[in-house]
């Protein structure tokens, strides 16, 4: 009887260890593909953007904003060259 609780607590034990050490994974596995995803926007901007003269810098800063907030600061980055 005994053994058999012991064996649900290690699992619901397990279970939210488990919940626990996933969830900062996954966000940091989110932000890794934004970063990657907010550099080819990035690039992608350049290639087409050097034909009539605009391009930004790639720089660490630049591609961590770009895939920390994804496309909407890629345009705000954008205007803040096109203002500044």
């Amino acid at each position: 009887m005994f053994g058999l609780l012991y064996f649900l607590i290690a699992i619901l034990g397990l279970f939210i260890l488990v919940k626990i050490l996933s969830l900062p994974i996954k966000i940091l596995i989110r932000l890794i593909i934004n970063a990657i995803i907010g550099t080819i926007i990035l690039h992608i901007l350049n290639f087409f953007g050097a034909a009539i003269g605009f391009t930004l810098n790639i720089t660490l800063l630049n591609s961590l904003i770009a895939g920390f907030f994804g496309v909407p600061e890629v345009v705000f980055l954008i205007i803040w060259k096109l203002i500044f």
